[in-house]
């Protein structure tokens, strides 16, 4: 059974830093593509970040580029996202998604699994 679960959310101040983790089991990590993707009530998921299976291709979103920094160690089955100069607009629950093979981390077609998000808040 795929299992998906994020930590690391919370609290920070404008400009600050939080690290969010996505521990995963059920399935071969190393074998596919992972993504990050947030929520805000009453919005579709934006997506952030996507990695290939071996890490070794990484993508943004315009949004979040420059700022934000994707990970993963396939010994551990965790993925990462590394989130500097916070701002309130991301505020948001985060969430990482497993795709269905080891590319194609842009298209919401290859999503297959989701885990239940970890919230953000960025507030003074």
């Amino acid at each position: 059974q795929v299992q998906l679960a994020e930590a690391g959310g919370g609290l920070a101040k404008p400009g600050g830093s939080l690290k969010l983790s996505c521990t995963t089991s059920g399935f071969a990590f190393r074998m596919y593509a992972m993504v990050w993707v947030r929520r805000v009530p009453g919005k579709g998921p934006e997506w952030l970040s996507g990695s290939t299976s071996e890490g070794t291709d990484t993508f943004y979103a315009d949004s979040v580029k420059g700022r934000f920094t994707i990970s993963r160690d396939n010994a551990k089955s965790t993925m990462y996202l590394q989130m500097d100069s916070l701002k309130p607009e991301d505020t948001a629950l985060y969430l990482c998604v497993k795709c269905r093979g080891p590319t194609g981390s842009m298209n919401p077609g290859q999503w297959d699994s989701w885990g239940e998000g970890t919230q953000v808040t960025v507030s003074s």
